[in-house]
């Protein structure tokens, strides 16, 4: 079997370094902060963050892409870059409205152990920033695409990473004035400078 060799073995090398930098080096959330209200809410059990960054992921995959097409297709072409905000947002909502009802069919108890931020993915602003900050690297469908499942990967990750320590705290001796947002917030510092470490490997 011929290996890729030329341009392919540059495009796919390519859409490698789109991929790892959006989970890891450029991590939306842990590097951004983009997404906290709904990482700071459901990461206190792992079945419903992992729920979460499942739908996450999900939307920010399919949303990308697509948004990536319109805005390169339709947006930039006719000269209308400034209505990307609200096509973006639309997309979003319709994508947000088509996963609530499917997880509502599937699996009762997920939807509502997600509650009221399985359709406030819709202003999950590390959903519109993955879209927005495609558009600004300019990306194509195909990056796009990987960008936008990189970015909600490294959401996953980060959310499930803190649902795991999050239920080891439950039997830890907490000072008082630390239990709840206060010790949330120190580990989920403490998390990003772990992932400091990753930057330089490559870029986006």
């Amino acid at each position: 079997m011929s290996q890729p060799t030329g341009p392919e073995a540059g495009a796919a090398i390519h859409l490698l370094t789109v991929l790892v930098s959006a989970a890891l080096t450029d991590n939306i959330l842990l590097t951004r902060f983009l997404g906290m209200c709904s990482f700071l809410a459901i990461s206190r059990q792992m079945k419903a963050a992992a729920g979460l960054g499942l739908a996450v992921t999900f939307v920010t995959t399919i949303t990308c892409a697509v948004n990536a097409a319109f805005y390169n297709l339709v947006l930039k072409p006719h000269g209308l870059e400034s209505l990307q905000l609200i096509l973006f947002i639309v997309v979003i909502a319709g994508f947000v409205q088509f996963l609530e009802m499917l997880i509502e069919r599937v699996s009762l108890p997920l939807y509502y152990a997600l509650g009221i931020f399985l359709p406030l993915i819709t202003v999950n602003c590390a959903v519109l920033g993955a879209a927005l900050f495609m558009t600004n690297r300019n990306y194509g469908v195909a990056e796009g695409l990987v960008f936008g499942f990189g970015s909600g990967a490294g959401w996953m990750l980060a959310i499930v990473l803190m649902a795991g320590i999050r239920e080891r705290l439950k039997n830890a001796q907490i000072p008082p004035a630390l239990e709840g947002p206060g010790i949330t917030l120190i580990i989920t510092g403490i998390i990003a400078l772990g992932f400091v470490g990753f930057s330089g490997m490559v870029q986006p």
